[in-house]
């Protein structure tokens, strides 16, 4: 299939249609806006349903309703906008429930400004909302990568039975590159006997979408079972991706925008005659902390990269068991050029001697 040019959002979202979303709620804000506006016209053309909600909290209680009743469903948002629905988001986890969320992070915190950041790591892989959940979380860095994300993401929240987070942001949401689109999902949904879809198969249990046990027993045991799962995630679902020498002077350690900016400067470093690998995590939960630590076995130096004051470096040096790890950041949707990371490459090869 040939490739199209198209705008970041609008790929996502076309993306989204072809890997079967049936329903999707959402509610405007900048820069994530093209996602909506796309979807209102497009999916009801594929037979789904497009709801513009009166509030982000209304948006992701509406998607908890379409994935109780077994519907592949969808929201959108930007950092403000999800800050608004973790409340809804650990009900999702808390009933088991299916289901996609984008967010297309911006500069904050607060309301902060429009343009690309990184500072919503945290609030992603360590659980913005209440009580022991968790949420898969993907960070993809090219278009193409975003677009194929999407439907791994549908696939992902139906066989765990969890929510599953697309993490990127404003550059490559606004940003337009040639995508090749996946062909339309024509196969069957998979089997959800759990889903509210009304009791007529008088041989099985009803159906109950829940996540409130009064009883300590009965919820220690739904969140042990719970834990299990996100254990098996864990072995299952870690992805790294690794450029660059066997042996480098610099390991540089970066994810989504900020790993292909940093893919330039390092090509800049090399052609200098600098040593210098990449490794980019693409699942952020569950972090890739294994193969993280064997690709920074025989790096010198370990230098991570990220639009935000410092959040994933906290997750490699975890996986790093203590190793000197430097960190550059910008902060306030001040995207860092090539040139300036080429800088920072430079200069911490320098340090080491």
């Amino acid at each position: 299939m040939g490739k199209r040019l198209m705008k970041g959002n609008e790929a996502i979202a076309e993306a989204a249609v072809r890997a079967g979303c049936h329903f999707f709620a959402g509610y405007p804000i900048t820069p994530q806006n093209e996602i909506p506006e796309y979807l209102s016209r497009r999916l009801p053309e594929a037979g789904g349903v497009f709801v513009q909600a009166e509030s982000e909290v209304a948006a992701i209680n509406m998607v908890y309703g379409a994935a109780g009743a077994g519907f592949r469903a969808m929201t959108s948002s930007s950092s403000p906008g999800l800050s608004l629905k973790m409340e809804g988001l650990s009900y999702l986890a808390g009933a088991d429930l299916p289901c996609v969320v984008v967010n297309v992070m911006r500069a904050g915190p607060g309301l902060g400004g429009i343009l690309p950041a990184q500072g919503d790591y945290f609030q992603a892989t360590k659980g913005g909302g209440h009580g022991d959940y968790r949420l898969l979380v993907l960070a993809p860095s090219t278009l193409q990568e975003a677009v194929d994300l999407m439907g791994s993401a549908f696939d992902l929240a139906d066989h765990w039975r969890l929510p599953v987070l697309l993490l990127l942001d404003g550059l490559l949401a606004q940003m337009m590159e040639p995508v090749v689109l996946p062909e339309k999902s024509s196969g069957p949904p998979p089997p959800k006997p759990w889903a509210t879809v009304g009791w007529t198969d008088k041989t099985r249990p009803r159906a109950i979408v829940n996540s409130e046990f009064l009883n300590p027993v009965d919820l220690e045991s739904r969140n042990l079972a719970r834990l299990e799962r996100y254990a098996e995630i864990t072995r299952e679902e870690r992805r790294l991706e690794y450029t660059g020498p066997a042996e480098a002077d610099l390991l540089v350690v970066a994810y989504g925008s900020t790993a292909r900016i940093a893919r330039s400067a390092i090509a800049r470093v090399q052609a200098e005659g600098g040593h210098v690998g990449l490794a980019r995590p693409i699942s952020l939960w569950p972090f890739p902390a294994p193969a993280l630590a064997e690709a920074a076995k025989k790096a010198r130096r370990v230098l991570v990269v990220e639009m935000s004051a410092g959040q994933m470096v906290e997750d490699v040096r975890l996986a790093l068991g203590g190793r000197e790890v430097r960190f550059y950041g910008r902060l306030g949707g001040q995207v860092p050029s090539a040139e300036e990371l080429a800088g920072v490459m430079n200069e911490t090869m320098r340090e080491v001697g």
